[in-house]
């Protein structure tokens, strides 16, 4: 771990293993933080942010930025086996969101932000004293944030976190998901060993407890919360931070709908269909709800069940890969039980639902399930509502645009969702109608370290990326100034 500065080990000398969901094998061990290790690092976070220059010296902010990227950069090709190992993501996926596409921007657009942000405004009159009253309206820095990480896109989540929360001048207490603890002690190896971060600054802690993760929440030393993951877990830490007033940033779960109005190819609705199979379908902003007009609906259906049966599902370490495993037995278990709860439930089962049966040995432990498809006309079904985070599409037909509408916003979940049509007008009113935060109409992407992302309803609070990602690191102070009279 880094703490204060330093690599270390737990105190009590505890670690955990990190199993490949691929194989089932065991990677190694990670050093298994207790309550006292959790503590130190908020403490050396609170001290870094009060008692050093971090939080109002911007030229050594950027510096560290500058640094940590070039090393990052240098390890890059590590980095990228090392995330196929413990993620059990495709390597395909590394040439895009999981590394390739995070490491080209989520530093260096914040980083650029230090010297292009509007830090402070002038207003000049106004109240009590007129032209004489000037009031300056200054941002700043939070204090400390604890950035809290997922398992599915670590790296990419990770460093779109620490990118804007550093260059605003926070200081950060970083906890990735126990399943993948990797590519943040080597993100702190890297801090420790290439730059010139102050000690504290950053700090990498990790632990399978959920009792010491919880400190983060309780701690009055923490001031914001920074979490991507479940919806479940977002509420509890919404709740642990109210009695200290935390402010938080939650990017959550998502149940979002692809649309395929009647006008639309029917070759690109099945290419955006398969989307889900990508990573074994975890990603919140996967689009599980595929909505298909009626006129195309049969046709639709037998294709994409054709298509979810041809999807190249194996070893993660194959570039031909698009299916790898989920992240554990336990997240397998629940795709299962979703998917024979469906059954139950009346929905139609194209294909799919449970386990492959034709893996080569050295798979036959790990974590994988049979991209499936199911059909239903009830959008109230659980399938059709709950995010299962898995290869899993349920295909819903629709009469017209106000009911796909209709259909796509009676969901808990805002998160993203897609549309395709050849009309680019029919096609940008469907998604201004979507209540959800992000929307890809024929094919079109919403990604990038300059666009904010994040959700409505229960999708989450806030935004990560872009100028809205930045601010919600900011807190916002008034000056008033009384001016003399003048003779």
């Amino acid at each position: 771990m880094l703490i204060d500065g330093e690599l270390t080990e737990a105190a009590s000398g505890a670690a955990f293993d990190n199993h490949s969901p691929a194989t089932g094998l065991l990677l190694g061990t990670t050093a298994a933080a207790g309550e006292q290790d959790m503590l130190r690092a908020i403490a050396a976070a609170r001290r870094a942010f009060d008692d050093t220059r971090w939080s109002t010296d911007r030229a050594l902010r950027r510096r560290c930025l500058e640094q940590l990227q070039l090393a990052l950069e240098t390890e890059k090709e590590q980095l990228r086996t090392e995330l196929v190992a413990e993620v059990g993501c495709p390597v395909m996926t590394t040439q895009n969101a999981q590394l390739e596409w995070p490491l080209a921007e989520a530093l260096r657009y914040p980083a650029g932000l230090i010297e292009e942000f509007a830090w402070e405004r002038v207003l000049v009159g106004g109240g009590l004293f007129g032209d004489r009253n000037k009031r300056t309206v200054v941002q700043e820095p939070v204090g400390v944030v604890a950035a809290i990480c997922p398992s599915n896109f670590p790296i990419e989540v990770i460093l779109n976190k620490l990118g804007p929360a550093l260059a605003a001048g926070n200081t950060v207490v970083l906890k990735p998901d126990p399943n993948t603890p990797w590519n943040a002690t080597r993100l702190g190896r890297l801090i420790a060993e290439h730059t010139d971060f102050p000690p504290g600054v950053v700090n990498v802690v990790t632990t399978p407890s959920n009792d010491v993760a919880g400190l983060l929440a309780t701690d009055p030393r923490v001031d914001l919360i920074s979490f991507t993951g479940s919806t479940a877990v977002g509420r509890t830490l919404m709740r642990q931070g109210a009695d200290t007033m935390k402010r938080t940033f939650l990017e959550l779960g998502g149940k979002s709908a692809l649309i395929v109005l009647d006008d639309a190819k029917p070759e690109n609705a099945l290419r955006s269909a398969v989307g889900v199979c990508v990573h074994a379908g975890q990603a919140c902003a996967a689009t599980s709800r595929m909505l298909v007009h009626r006129s195309m609906f049969d046709d639709m259906v037998a294709a994409v069940g054709a298509a979810f049966q041809a999807v190249p599902l194996g070893d993660p370490a194959l570039p031909e890969t698009l299916v790898g495993p989920v992240i554990s037995a336990a997240q397998r278990a629940r795709v299962l039980d979703a998917s024979a709860r469906a059954i139950r439930d009346g929905a139609r089962l194209i294909t799919g639902g449970g386990v492959p049966g034709n893996l080569p040995g050295h798979l036959a432990a790990g974590h994988f399930v049979e991209p499936t498809v199911f059909v239903t006309e009830d959008p109230e079904l659980a399938i059709a509502q709950e995010e299962i985070f898995g290869p899993v599409l349920v295909v819903i037909p629709f009469a017209d645009d106000d009911e796909a509408v209709r259909i796509a916003n009676n969901s808990a979940f805002g998160l993203a969702g897609a549309v395709l049509s050849r009309s680019e007008e029919r096609g940008m009113d469907i998604a201004r109608r979507l209540r959800t935060g992000a929307v890809g109409v024929n094919g079109g992407m919403f990604y990038g370290a300059d666009a904010p992302f994040g959700g409505y309803k229960n999708s989450g609070v806030g935004r990560q990326c872009g100028l809205e990602g930045f601010q919600q690191y900011l807190e916002t102070k008034t000056i008033g100034f009384r001016m003399p009279r003048q003779s």
